[in-house]
């Protein structure tokens, strides 16, 4: 493909909360592939003090430019007043997996 971009985002969810999301992510064609790792013991500061939470980490891949609009959503619908949404530049991947991974996003992008 031409200039297109990937990036994967870290997202954590409360475990009750992340098929939900992951649902709303994919039927909005915001990314192309979500994976789900469970149980994450997740400690942070929070409202001065140090918190503990059992959490799903997804590990999202998207285009550089969905970014802004998964990351609308996201907010949108996670149940935390600051979610964690960290993106990372893809410098090195499968030509073939950008390809699939532009083509099933391609939708979303308006």
């Amino acid at each position: 493909m031409g200039k297109e971009k990937g990036i994967i985002v870290f997202v954590t969810v409360p475990l009750k909360e992340v098929e939900k999301l992951v649902k709303i992510l994919l039927k909005e064609r915001v990314c192309a592939c979500i994976n789900i790792i469970e149980n994450v013991k997740s400690y942070f500061w929070w409202k001065e003090t140090i918190s503990q939470e059992r959490e799903a980490l997804l590990i999202i891949k998207t285009q550089e430019k969905l970014f802004s609009k998964l990351k609308k959503i996201i907010k949108e619908n996670h149940p935390y007043t600051v979610p964690e949404i960290v993106g990372i530049k893809i410098t090195k991947i499968n030509e073939g997996y950008l390809d699939w991974l532009i083509k099933e996003t391609h939708a979303s992008i308006n």
